[in-house]
């Protein structure tokens, strides 16, 4: 399947402008591409209670995994400097999407590929 990947990059981006970050001030977004074509959003939701707190690449596994969706193609993740998923993020998408390609933007839509065996190539299983 092709993958537009500036599309993705920009679903990303705009989830990442809904963060609710009040505590890091570090927005990010997410965006999950399904085997339908589908896009599902996440972005980061910080919590008063830190470890409550939920990043954006998991919202939008989640999310999609609760409307039902369980195929997923690629995932864009949007970050001011490029950051890359965090390890639970990591573990998480691997688990939920296996090994897909990971398009890691920063906020001016410059990106770069990877996939998720290349950022956890040992998941836990």
């Amino acid at each position: 399947m092709e993958i537009n990947k500036i599309k993705l990059v920009e679903k990303a981006i705009d989830a990442q402008s809904k963060a609710i970050c009040p505590y890091s001030n570090y927005p990010v977004g997410a965006a999950l591409l399904t085997k339908n074509k589908d896009i599902i959003i996440g972005f980061n939701i910080e919590s008063k209670a830190y470890p409550t707190t939920l990043c954006a690449e998991r919202v939008a596994i989640f999310s999609a995994l609760s409307q039902g969706y369980d195929n997923f193609i690629a995932m864009a993740v949007a970050t001011v400097d490029g950051g890359t998923p965090c390890g639970s993020c990591r573990q998480i998408i691997v688990e939920f999407a296996g090994d897909i390609p990971i398009l890691v933007a920063d906020s001016k839509q410059n990106y770069f590929e990877t996939n998720s065996l290349e950022l956890l190539p040992k998941p836990f299983a």
